[in-house]
């Protein structure tokens, strides 16, 4: 029996984390779940799964909640501090951190322990601080398993293989809702259109990053902590019909893909059994009903985002951690209609280019980065 933390439970990764759990509870234990605000979805969890505690982000949601919490016997914990006491907690075999942006990047670090599995579904992590989790990882022994799709989908390609017979490793996107859109249009795109992905149903942050393909760009930079590999050997290819997860060519001209149906159960499944498999019921892939797979390049020039991505991940140090903090910090200022779509890439470009990059030499000089880079953004709207 393997006890399971969830941070993030109550967001689209965590519920669909919680669904497979509940078709294996044989194997696995609830052990601590988390949540940003929504608390009552958080109490109907803790109810059907018991977990020993739970940590609610936003203080001021907890108000007339704590009892409830009490009279079924689970530990209810506040703000930023409960998440990481939750995080550092030594019983639990898995972490699967579901969270969203930058406030990954901590607790994951906190969750690091020897033999311990992180499940990680927080690409910020590895975008901020990937150099520092990778070398603690590495130090305690503990493993890191993707839960993205794409990175899931690059280890099971890699399984058996030697990292010196890597020629590439190709990720793939959807294009978004605007793959076909003219970029003079895209000053006229509303939060209500981005927010339509054509293949996958996400939270709001992650489906703008979609439209903008800087999910994408992040996901490069992921890929290069996770498998080691450099920036020239990490490409993207746009697949409209995202069957096709990701691929890995060999230097003989081979190339694995892993392939599936647009359902995050699986790689969500598969981050928490590996190496195993075991069996599932969700829906199955029948090739007789496929019409098209078909593939393009990316629009670089439209498309920004991911270009920045890939500079970012050349100019190594810090500068990861800033395009992620302007373009977290665009994205609400998207959302809450105070920037036009076509904005969100140059508020990334214009703190990338003013920022002053000295030496990294720790996590605390990252998060002064991170602050620098929002507070940047935010200027720009005085």
């Amino acid at each position: 029996m393997k006890r399971v933390a969830i941070l993030g439970s109550t967001g689209s990764i965590g519920r669909s984390c919680l669904e497979v759990i509940e078709q294996q509870r044989e194997r696995f234990q609830v052990q601590y779940l988390s949540a940003n605000g929504n608390v009552e979805r958080l109490l109907d969890q803790a109810r059907k799964f018991r977990p020993k505690a739970v940590a609610v982000l936003k203080e001021s949601d907890i108000a007339g909640h704590s009892g409830e919490f009490n009279k079924i016997g689970v530990e209810l914990l506040a703000g930023f501090d409960g998440l990481l006491e939750i995080s550092r907690r030594d019983d639990m075999d898995i972490v699967v951190n579901a969270l969203v942006g930058a406030v990954g990047l901590l607790p994951t670090l906190n969750a690091l322990k020897p033999h311990r599995r992180i499940a990680l579904a927080n690409k910020e992590t590895l975008v901020i601080g990937g150099q520092f989790v990778m070398a603690r990882a590495k130090e305690l022994g503990a493993e890191i398993i993707p839960i993205d799709s794409e990175h899931s989908a690059l280890l099971q390609c890699l399984a058996g293989e030697n990292a010196e017979s890597i020629a590439a490793v190709i990720l793939t996107a959807s294009g978004g809702p605007f793959r076909k859109r003219a970029i003079e249009e895209f000053a006229k795109v509303t939060p209500e259109q981005a927010l339509n992905h054509p293949n996958w149903n996400m939270g709001k942050k992650i489906t703008i990053d979609s439209a903008t393909l800087m999910n994408k760009g992040l996901e490069v930079i992921e890929a290069h902590w996770l498998f080691n590999l450099e920036t020239s050997k990490i490409k993207v290819v746009i697949h409209p019909q995202s069957i096709i997860h990701s691929m890995v060519e060999f230097r003989d001209g081979s190339i694995k893909a892993q392939l599936g149906l647009p359902d995050m159960r699986l790689p969500i499944q598969y981050a928490l059994t590996y190496p195993d498999r075991l069996p599932a019921t969700f829906p199955r892939l029948d090739f007789c009903k496929l019409k098209e797979l078909t593939f393009e390049a990316p629009d670089f020039e439209k498309f920004r985002c991911l270009k920045l991505s890939y500079e970012a991940l050349e100019s190594g140090g810090a500068a990861p951690a800033v395009l992620n903090a302007a373009n977290e910090e665009a994205v609400h200022l998207f959302l809450n209609r105070k920037i036009g779509f076509q904005q969100i890439p140059q508020l990334v470009e214009n703190a990338l280019s003013e920022c002053r990059f000295n030496g990294l030499h720790d996590v605390e000089q990252l998060l002064e980065y991170d602050h620098w880079s929002r507070e940047f953004v935010r200027s720009k709207l005085i």
